[in-house]
């Protein structure tokens, strides 16, 4: 008798046998005889009794065909192997079509899926080739039947399904401390601890670069500028040592010397060791800025996943006020100020300034100065984006400001907006942990569904209801991809398993990861809240007080029930405000073609990223930051507010400063600024000009915006997708 099946992915199930008798009856309704229920029974029962006590898919399958075949229904049988064998043709058919939209280098929305991805040259075509023969075996082997529904009615969307069976997770904030302090071993080589400003450099590099290919999201550094301070000061000591070997002076007494700030200053008019001491800080200075210009260079210039992309990286920094840490600061913004190669604006890594009150926000904070150059960097090169560790759910009961290891209770963020820093399982911070995985959930289709009832009370409860329902099977989604990505074992992650993630110090290579991956989180996103306003209200939240009561009574909604999820299967469930770029265009399309073009709804190509007002409403950046700020405190598992200004902010850096006030103002956890940029594609020139049609340095018409796509900046907009590149174009300024 059949007690266990084995899975086409190798996990073992308990026998079900009234999946027999669904594939039996599916085939049974398309003949002209119909369903015979008795009979589909009895070969069930015949295949359960008779099999062995482990079977797998196939054999169950092929025995289930021979009892048709046996059986007074023999029109059953044919249309039984008809649809096994139609559903093998039609994924090759399928995979041919898009490998050859691959192979002659298409630009549509499968090649143009991320933008931080060039799916043209040889590596990135490995990778969609990969990606998209990958996906149908997810839906065949990994996911159960409603999962597969949702996903193909369009209700909901598993990122980074491609990378599914590889049992990778999603992102890190990476311990640097440890790697620089002890170095580490990736599997192949071995890495010394760092001595030196130049080593950590590299090695920060090195760290996000090898755990980008263990992983399939984005890597961070979440202090920055605490973990390099101590280098600055082993730099500065190497330098008094240079000169006591050139002098043949003992300079030992100066080894700690206390330094104020590490400024340059001329050394005219100094002399003795006031002189040693201004030279050895100019030289130190001079290697913490061509650090910092090498880190941002290789963060623009490392390939990872098989040569095709430049690490997602994200670095945050700007609480640590040691003259060391102000010196890694200083220069980091200086250096990315300047640009790279020919000034251009880095793409990578996303940099984060963690903005805090006594720290480094008002007048008279230690870091005051150096906030002040961050809002004229970002004026100019868009980073850094500002985190607020103020806000009233970004605060830490143990954070002290006397405590030279505070960062370790200061929530960080990383990439377009992923945070992680609550945790029911193990000490509450960002470093070591990331999300394990998040999928969407596409509110605006569940709320057309209930757009013909006609009482608003019986339409909106009738949402909630569909709302359950979806939230039930992706909580229960996800805690099934948790429990496959457990089996994975540590040797398979090199790097994130034996130096990064928290607790990982306790597993051995053979010892699978379950022990410790349930202290990341599980994301429950969603999209649309303006559209799905629109369809359930006739208005969005931007521009109905009701309106807005009720998308915070859906998000407040979701939040309670991910609290619920956390308890009842004992994980990190959080809600995101889901980072849309592909499937911005997706759901919509979906959508459009089941129920047409509705105002308002799915009259354009995409649907607004998350809880956002819609770009195109005209609105000031006032009303936009009080619309969205409390949903930040509904969304834990990530956030973004920005504003669009008007002109050259590049000598503007007071409208910077006056969005990061709204962020204080009014509760928000993470924003950023977008402004006018112009980049010539050829030589790299850049300006903020309206309406730049050529080059004024090499004369070239290939004038690129650069533009942030969803937190994130792109090089060019040419691999951006059609909704997204719609989405664009209806951007709106925010005055």
């Amino acid at each position: 008798m059949i007690q266990t099946v084995v899975k086409r992915d190798g996990r073992v199930v308990g026998f079900n046998g009234e999946k027999i008798i669904a594939a039996i009856r599916r085939a049974m309704l398309h003949t002209e005889r119909g369903e015979d229920m008795e009979l589909a029974s009895a070969i069930a029962d015949r295949i359960a009794y008779r099999g062995a006590a482990q079977m797998t898919v196939e054999e169950i399958q092929d025995n289930v065909e021979m009892e048709l075949m046996k059986s007074r229904r023999k029109d059953v049988a044919q249309l039984y192997i008809t649809y096994r064998n139609q559903r093998s043709i039609a994924r090759k058919a399928k995979t041919k079509d898009i490998f050859l939209e691959i192979i002659e280098t298409k630009a549509n929305d499968i090649t143009r899926e991320n933008a931080n991805m060039n799916a043209d040259t040889p590596a990135g075509m490995m990778m969609k080739f990969s990606s998209e023969t990958t996906k149908p075996f997810v839906d065949d082997y990994l996911l159960n039947e409603e999962v597969r529904q949702a996903i193909h009615q369009g209700y909901l969307h598993i990122h980074d399904k491609d990378y599914y069976p590889t049992k990778s997770l999603t992102c890190v904030q990476h311990p640097l401390d440890k790697i620089l302090e002890k170095g580490f071993f990736a599997g192949h080589g071995e890495s010394r601890p760092a001595k030196r400003i130049e080593t950590a450099s590299i090695l920060g590099c090195i760290s996000l670069e090898t755990a980008q290919n263990e992983m399939h999201g984005g890597q961070a550094i979440p202090a920055f500028d605490f973990y390099l301070a101590p280098y600055v000061r082993s730099s500065f000591v190497e330098e008094i040592k240079v000169l006591e070997e050139l002098q043949g002076e003992d300079y030992s007494r100066l080894y700690n010397t206390e330094i104020q700030d590490y400024l340059q200053r001329e050394l005219t008019g100094l002399t003795g060791e006031q002189r040693v001491l201004q030279h050895a800080v100019n030289r130190t200075v001079n290697r913490v800025h061509q650090s910092m210009e090498a880190f941002i260079h290789n963060m623009n210039t490392i390939h990872s996943r098989g040569g095709n992309q430049v690490v997602f990286s994200s670095i945050n920094y700007g609480t640590d006020t040691s003259p060391e840490g102000r010196c890694v600061i200083r220069e980091l913004l200086r250096s990315t100020y300047r640009g790279v190669g020919n000034g251009t604006t880095a793409i990578f890594p996303i940099q984060i300034w963690k903005k805090k009150r006594g720290v480094n926000y008002l007048p008279g904070d230690p870091n005051y100065d150096l906030y002040e150059l961050a809002c004229k960097v970002s004026a100019r090169r868009f980073f850094p984006n500002f985190i607020n560790l103020d806000a009233t759910f970004n605060r830490h009961e143990l954070w002290r400001a006397d405590d030279p290891k505070r960062f370790r209770y200061e929530t960080a963020t990383m990439g377009c907006r992923t945070r992680v820093f609550e945790n029911r399982f193990g000490e509450k911070t960002s470093i070591g942990r990331g999300n394990l995985s998040f999928s969407t959930i596409n509110i605006v289709r569940l709320a057309i569904e209930c757009m013909e009832i006609k009482d608003r009370d019986s339409r909106v409860e009738a949402f909630f209801s569909k709302l359950d329902e979806m939230l039930d099977l992706t909580a229960l989604q996800l805690h099934q991809r948790l429990e496959f990505q457990q089996t994975a074992r540590a040797k398979q992650f090199p790097l994130l398993m034996s130096s990064l993630w928290l607790g990982c110090e306790r597993l051995k290579a053979e010892d699978t990861i379950e022990p410790v991956i349930n202290q990341g989180t599980l994301g429950i996103g969603f999209i649309g809240l303006a559209e799905c306003l629109v369809a359930l209200t006739g208005k969005h939240h931007g521009e109905d007080e009701q309106s807005q009561a009720l998308g915070l009574r859906i998000v407040g909604h979701i939040r309670d029930k991910a609290n619920e999820y956390s308890e009842k299967y004992q994980h990190n469930y959080s809600v995101l405000a889901t980072p849309a770029e592909g499937l911005a265009g997706k759901f919509t399309a979906k959508d459009r073609k089941s129920f047409g073009i509705l105002p308002g709804i799915t009259d354009r190509e995409y649907y607004t990223n998350s809880n956002h007002v819609p770009v195109y409403y005209k609105c000031s950046a006032n009303h936009k930051a009080r619309i969205e700020a409390p949903y930040h405190d509904l969304t834990r598992g990530g956030h973004i507010f920005y504003v669009e200004i008007d002109g050259d902010a590049t000598h503007n850096p007071a409208s910077i400063m006056g969005v990061v006030d709204m962020m204080d103002r009014y509760n928000m956890g993470y924003c950023s600024v977008n402004h006018n940029r112009n980049r010539c594609m050829e030589c790299g020139f850049e300006d903020a000009s309206e309406h730049l049609e050529r080059c004024p340095r090499c004369g070239s018409t290939h004038i690129d915006r650069l533009q942030r796509i969803t937190g994130y900046l792109v090089g060019t907009t040419d691999r951006w997708n059609h909704a997204k590149l719609a989405e664009l174009n209806d951007r709106v300024r925010h005055d």
